[in-house]
């Protein structure tokens, strides 16, 4: 094998993890260059929301500890921004009757 062909296969195995990964903007999954809303996105852009508001919180937490996702969509749940990850941990549950 030369030193080339070498260097190609490496550089392949290399890049193609990152390529496969799931790439988010915003609450919404890019896939094929079309915008689709997931909960794996929308998970995420709440934790960068709360980390906005000064929450520490980490992308993973939200997504793998449903009582933390609940606690901080109860903190920042009115922001509009994150009303769809939000969506059945509001805080506002049974008001306005």
């Amino acid at each position: 094998m030369t030193r080339t062909t070498l260097s190609a296969i490496i550089l392949a195995v290399l890049v193609t993890p990152a390529s496969a990964a799931i790439r988010c903007n915003d609450d919404f999954q890019v896939v094929q260059g079309n915008e689709i809303s997931t909960p794996y996105c929308g998970d995420n852009y709440l934790a960068k929301v709360a980390r906005k508001y000064g929450i520490r919180v980490s992308n993973a937490e939200i997504r793998n500890n449903p009582n933390r996702k609940g606690e901080v969509c109860r903190m920042i749940g009115h922001d509009i921004r994150v009303k769809d990850a939000c969506a059945g941990y509001s805080s506002d549950r049974g008001r306005g009757r």
